[in-house]
């Protein structure tokens, strides 16, 4: 390609980044001056920017307050995305109890994403009593309008029958939908656990594989973990430790508890890893702090 052709198509690209830039930074100003004149929706929009530092200086505190102006004005995204400022103590003092009055106040303004974040919370009894029921109910709210999420974590409930009749054809449904969605990749999760059971859909090892494989590659630390087990027992894949411990690992890094476990056995064995007891003793307690009370007991008895 000619020098001067290679020049013209990088002034291109150079010119297309910063009309884009260029859009951005525009479309941040008129919020900011919407938000000004008392449009609380531009004021929810504006804070998102603020909060990711998109277009803006990263800036949680303002986001938080315009938030709150948002949520008084009946904005529900306002009020989710308070309360997850709230929840994590950022830009403003941690408040879990405030965030779930806010979740709720969110979720009936027509908040889907309030709706579904206050259905994981009555799942896990966090902050408030656990109500696998009450949770179901607000998935089954998130999922109706829309929200891929809550499809998920609905579908998690009829695959274990908590909350509500346990429907496997009714979980593979809803894990198929979300799954088709690259930004919830859970569902995939859920799917290829029921294609290894054959439970609601036909009995497919290598299916489950390739499932797991596409949630890991998501970032969900779940699907490595899955993954992780197919490698260790040679389900729907060659048998290889080597790739498990490799598995176990990124997803213990993520800090699921079940994975640091797996992987405290293979390094306490030597198998596709250096045998190391101590470090064993070292993820056992790790998976512990992340939730699995397996561990804890042992950590018990170890002690005892």
């Amino acid at each position: 390609m000619p020098a001067t052709t290679i020049r013209l198509a990088i002034l291109a690209v150079a010119s297309a980044a910063l009309v884009a830039c260029n859009a951005g930074n525009r479309e941040a100003k008129r919020l900011r001056e919407s938000c000004d004149a008392g449009d609380a929706t531009a004021c929810n929009q504006f804070a998102v920017k603020l909060e990711k530092g998109e277009y803006v200086l990263r800036d949680e505190v303002q986001a938080a307050l315009l938030f709150e102006r948002a949520c008084d004005a009946k904005v529900g995204d306002g009020c989710t995305s308070f309360a997850g400022l709230l929840q994590r103590g950022a830009g403003v003092k941690k408040d879990t109890t405030r965030a779930v009055t806010l979740l709720t106040r969110g979720c009936d303004m027509k908040s889907l994403e309030g709706c579904m974040r206050l259905g994981v919370l009555y799942r896990r009894g966090a902050v408030v009593p656990r109500d696998d029921a009450r949770a179901a109910t607000l998935f089954q709210q998130a999922c109706d309008g829309s929200n891929i999420a809550g499809c998920a974590h609905l579908g998690a409930l009829y695959a274990v029958g908590e909350g509500v009749s346990q429907d496997y054809a009714r979980a593979a449904t809803l894990f198929t939908r979300t799954c088709a969605d690259s930004t919830v990749v859970v569902g995939c999760v859920g799917l290829g656990r029921l294609h290894q059971a054959g439970a609601g859909v036909a009995k497919d090892d290598s299916l489950g594989v390739k499932l797991f494989k596409r949630a890991c590659n998501g970032q969900e630390s779940s699907g490595c973990f899955e993954l992780g087990m197919a490698n260790e027992l040679g389900r729907g894949v060659s048998q290889n430790f080597t790739r498990a411990a490799q598995l176990y690992r990124q997803a213990c890094d993520q800090k699921y508890g079940e994975a640091c476990a797996r992987f405290a056995d293979l390094v306490e064995k030597g198998a596709g890893t250096w045998r190391d007891p101590q470090r064993a003793a070292q993820l056992r307690r790790q998976a512990c702090d992340y939730g699995h009370a397996e561990s804890c007991s042992k950590q018990v008895r170890g002690s005892a």
